[in-house]
């Protein structure tokens, strides 16, 4: 029901990509990020971390710790926010505190320092109704 899940994050000069590399390992159990490396205008090193996780065995376990850590109040944002966090190729966007999954407490945020997420929901024909449909049946706090 799910294609793939991705993630994207940034590590800036004034971070530690150590602490970056921990709030990833409270929300995918095994991360495993290819690290790029790019300047801002200041020239100063950002790295970016990201990877596309595809087994079945890990993206249900991620949408399992989604299910059962995200607090109520984030879980009904979501649920009110499903048609703008959804695309038409049927992706779902969320962002997390980076500094609250450090903390172990996933948050999601609007920051865009964030880890960025992106869920492909397998859904034929690809649509975002259809993907829509889908997500309400593997996430249990949708209606």
């Amino acid at each position: 029901m799910i294609h793939n899940i991705s993630y994207r994050t940034f590590v800036y000069s004034t971070e530690e990509e150590e602490n970056v590399v921990k709030s990833l390992n409270y929300i995918f159990s095994e991360p495993s990020p290819v690290k790029t490396i790019t300047e801002d205008h200041f020239g100063n090193k950002i790295f970016i971390l990201s990877e596309k996780i595809s087994k079945k065995r890990f993206t249900k376990d991620i949408v399992k710790f989604l299910n059962d850590n995200l607090s109520t109040e984030d879980k009904k944002i979501i649920s009110d926010e499903l048609s703008r966090r959804m695309d038409d190729k049927g992706n779902l966007f969320l962002r997390f505190d980076k500094q609250e999954a450090y903390d172990e407490n996933l948050k999601l945020t609007y920051d865009g320092d964030a880890i960025h997420m992106r869920i492909k929901i397998a859904s034929y024909p690809v649509s975002k109704k259809n993907a829509t449909i889908v997500a309400k049946k593997i996430f249990n706090f949708l209606e």
